[in-house]
């Protein structure tokens, strides 16, 4: 049989220059979540008693955002991200201290195991004062090909549900105790902002191929959601991308579309992690513009060449950028530093700010904000 050079279905095909969307694969890995019942809901205030009060008298809740943070590769910027977190819980005013970290997702490389939680999440996160709230990434879900000194191999999840979905909290570690989310996708319902947590599983898909349960899920909640708070919807693979290693992932794109057109309810904003770089993107669906944010550059990546780069090929003159879908433009990026999110809710606005951190001196963060975006209803947005 003669061999086929090229075309041949042998390797993932190049994206097309521009396209934040890359092609559907043809046998995604898919690991099915543990089941889980009612509307999978948390309330910010029974974790941190008095916190409504205390933010509607600031006029606002402030907290952060970052993804694939997880430091196999040394904890060096892992620690400098977590110190600039830090730092501004301590120095922050009543309404820009942030309340709590939002995690993207892969807490722990390479699969999620249970004895990486101490030195990958537990002992960088040990200053951290205040709670952290998890999605889970592909690497959280994944199964180890091979076990480790006899261990039996960790079924999928097993770690992350044990460390941020236990029944009751426990202490792995002696100085943050496990958290008490009721499922690996679910609801975090705080003052001024209502943040629904998905599952996009190993390789971008919030359910198997022919089946629905997480998205009639996310259905229910964008309808039952309240009017009067700011809708973020989170998951751990983008919809738009515009790296040369990932792309965005058109399945997360269409359950998500979907849902939104079947709830007649749009979010504000939408998050991911899984690019190790930063990217914001906006969209214009459903008569309004939305901020479609990329923040995984949280510690995994230790150096400036090892952030995922823009498509080889793609040249940014200027921005925003119009990507080769009519409706989404490339904002604002970085592909050089490590950095964090934080978000400022209030009555009126949703600002999310970026700030980075620098690989060559992990103690130099932009005091200001490297970017932002403030929305400032539900049908408009402006930059700042």
């Amino acid at each position: 049989m003669e061999k086929k050079v090229g075309g041949g279905g042998f390797a993932k095909p190049a994206p097309e220059i521009g396209n934040p969307v890359t092609n559907r694969p043809e046998d995604p890995r898919f690991q099915p979540p543990p089941s889980a019942a009612g509307d999978l809901a948390l309330s910010l205030e029974a974790i941190l008693p008095g916190v409504t009060e205390e933010c509607e008298a600031a006029g606002g809740l402030a907290f952060h955002a970052v993804g694939d943070t997880g430091g196999i590769h040394g904890n060096e910027t892992q620690n400098a991200v977590a110190t600039a977190m830090q730092d501004q819980i301590a120095r922050g005013a009543s309404r820009e201290r942030p309340r709590f970290l939002f995690h993207l997702g892969d807490v722990v490389y390479l699969n999620g195991e249970s004895s990486q939680y101490v030195a990958q999440f537990y002992e960088p996160y040990q200053y951290y004062d205040a709670p952290i709230f998890a999605i889970p990434g592909n690497h959280d879900g994944e199964i180890a090909a091979e076990t480790l000194d006899g261990r039996e191999q960790e079924s999928s999840l097993l770690a992350f549900m044990e460390n941020f979905c236990s029944p009751e909290p426990k202490r792995f570690f002696k100085h943050r105790p496990t958290m008490t989310q009721p499922h690996c996708y679910w609801i975090l319902e705080a003052p001024f902002i209502h943040v629904v947590g998905l599952y996009s599983n190993i390789d971008g898909q919030l359910d198997r191929r022919g089946e629905r349960r997480q998205q009639d899920w996310l259905v229910e909640r964008l309808r039952a959601a309240p009017r009067d708070k700011w809708l973020v919807v989170a998951a751990h693979h983008p919809c738009f991308s515009l790296d040369e290693t990932h792309g965005g992932y058109v399945e997360i794109v269409s359950a998500m579309d979907a849902a939104f057109a079947a709830a007649a309810r749009a979010p504000d904003l939408v998050l991911a992690g899984h690019v190790h770089s930063y990217q914001r993107f906006s969209r214009d669906f459903m008569a309004k513009s939305t901020p479609y944010i990329v923040a995984g550059a949280g510690g995994f990546a230790n150096s400036s060449r090892s952030l995922h780069k823009l498509q080889r090929g793609l040249v940014v003159d200027r921005l925003p950028f119009e990507t080769t879908l009519p409706a989404v433009r490339l904002e604002a990026f970085d592909v050089m530093n490590a950095g964090f999110l934080r978000f400022t809710a209030g009555p009126e606005a949703l600002t999310a700010d970026y700030f980075t951190v620098s690989f060559d001196d992990p103690a130099i963060v932009s005091d200001a904000p490297w970017d932002s975006i403030t929305v400032v209803d539900r049908a408009a947005m402006k930059t700042a």
